[in-house]
């Protein structure tokens, strides 16, 4: 694990002398951001998260699931954070975060600790990215060093939440299509869809799997029928549209390669699950590499991590660093 650790944190560091000449223009992103001046803030995050994953162990999936949302909207800027005010029309409105996306307490929590402490000094948009790491720790999960330095948004975006994250139901070529939109790969999507390693899902996202596939009346073909026959006791043709299912049956609360392994059986829960060993050679062969190694699955999975955190953030004096998560100041 050591070995690792130098391995990852060493990828960071080429990562930014590679980009080193428009840093200086623009402002970069470093994990040692707010050694002076907020020394305590990585401490004051992974507390307060630490005990909420204690509480729920439910909210460590949540969390990542936040930073993911966030970044690919806009980019890493907390935007999925603000509620409807004024001009802003909040992200939480759209198809993907309605009644699903979940953590947004816990976050306020963490920003008023950290007000206390050194005020209007650590962005929301960090805090999003510094507890999703803490949340994969937290349930077994590879370390990494989290580059920080983001600020926050002045605005949401409903249309690119609703256009730019990757749905339940879409084709592998959509779902690739958004990812490389965002400045990822095919890696990046195989080794980041293993988040679904913990977490929940809910009916109304898988329900067509089961019953109406490809509008014909039949359940998806690609689907293990014991599997399928054991989600339709609690996922019926209509009602029990937010009835929870393990996104990962065999080891729910543990961050492992368990996902891949349960993609090569054909109990990968959702459709965005199942395409990676269906339709792409090249997912394939990743997903057969992860269930065969936990340790590159870690690996991959912080790398990119850190791309992904990567994502278009508002560095220098773009956007501000918010008062109060929930609402841009003044």
């Amino acid at each position: 694990m050591a070995s690792d650790r130098i391995f990852i944190s060493l990828f960071f560091l080429l990562s930014v002398l590679a980009c080193a000449p428009l840093c200086l223009c623009t402002g970069y992103l470093y994990p040692e951001f707010y050694d002076r001046s907020c020394p305590k803030a990585n401490e004051i995050i992974k507390s307060i998260v630490v005990n909420a994953v204690a509480r729920e162990p439910r909210m460590a999936a949540s969390l990542l699931r936040l930073h993911f949302h966030d970044c690919f909207v806009k980019g890493c800027d907390a935007s999925i954070l603000l509620d409807s005010s004024g001009s802003v029309v909040s992200e939480k409105r759209a198809n993907p975060n309605r009644d699903s996306v979940r953590g947004f307490e816990l976050i306020d929590a963490i920003k008023s600790e950290l007000e206390k402490e050194c005020p209007q000094t650590v962005s929301c948009a960090d805090i999003l990215a510094v507890a999703a790491r803490d949340s994969t720790v937290l349930r077994g999960g590879p370390f990494w060093e989290v580059p920080l330095g983001r600020r926050d948004s002045k605005g949401a975006s409903l249309s690119g939440s609703n256009q730019n994250i990757p749905a339940p139901n879409n084709t592998f070529q959509t779902i690739l299509t958004k990812f490389k939109l965002q400045g990822l790969d095919i890696v990046d999507l195989v080794a980041l869809s293993g988040s679904h390693t913990i977490g929940n899902a809910r009916c109304t996202s898988f329900r067509q799997r089961l019953y109406n596939q490809t509008g014909n009346s039949k359940p998806d073909f690609s689907l293990d029928k014991s599997y399928s026959a054991q989600l339709r006791t609690r996922c019926p043709k209509s009602g029990g549209d937010q009835n929870l299912f393990f996104l990962d049956f065999v080891t729910p609360a543990t961050f492992d390669n368990s996902y891949f392994k349960n993609l090569l059986i054909y109990r990968g829960l959702l459709n965005s699950d199942e395409v990676l060993v269906t339709k792409s050679q090249q997912a394939l062969t990743l997903v057969k590499k992860y269930s065969e190694s936990n340790e590159a699955f870690f690996e991959q999975f912080a790398k990119s991590m850190i791309k992904m955190g990567n994502i278009s953030p508002l560095t220098g004096k773009s956007g501000e660093i918010r008062i109060h998560c929930r609402k841009v100041n003044g």
